[in-house]
């Protein structure tokens, strides 16, 4: 569980990962080396798994997001999960319950190359029997806060 602390340094982490131990304690209302104590404490645990910059995918070329559900064979599983961890153009995968065993979120510059990567790619990884891609036209919202999603 989070004390009240954390939870206000990971809500402003979660804004601005780039803040000065002085800023972020003066804002929650610590000295700076207890604040990177605090801060420290939350990677030790493995809340703050890394810090990384939030790239504007279509100003680097990548302008398709595409959604897969994939059922495979049930023995394939564990085969599955380690060569989508491995490639590249997934950037996300869950696991369903549903129609498919799960739901991959893959990004690349445009249609021909979602068409090589579901045909090449998607189709022949392990276990693999059944793929449906629904095709994102526009975002509504992009990567919403995680904190605030706490009640």
């Amino acid at each position: 569980m989070l004390d009240k602390t954390e939870t206000a340094i990971l809500k402003l982490l979660e804004d601005d990962g780039r803040l000065s131990y002085a800023e972020l304690g003066e804002k929650v209302g610590l000295s700076k080396s207890p604040c990177w104590s605090r801060v420290r404490e939350l990677e030790r645990r493995g809340v703050i798994r890394r810090y990384r910059a939030d790239i504007d995918a279509s100003a680097v070329g990548l302008e398709l997001h595409a959604f897969v559900q994939v059922t495979i064979n049930s023995a394939r599983h564990t085969d599955f999960e380690a060569a989508v961890n491995r490639h590249p153009s997934v950037l996300e995968c869950f696991t369903t319950a549903g129609q498919a065993d799960y739901l991959l979120h893959v990004l690349v510059r445009g249609i021909g190359e979602l068409d090589e990567l579901l045909r090449a790619e998607i189709s022949r990884l392990p276990g693999v029997q059944k793929v449906e891609t629904t095709v994102c036209m526009k975002t509504i919202k992009h990567r919403g806060s995680l904190m605030s999603c706490l009640r």
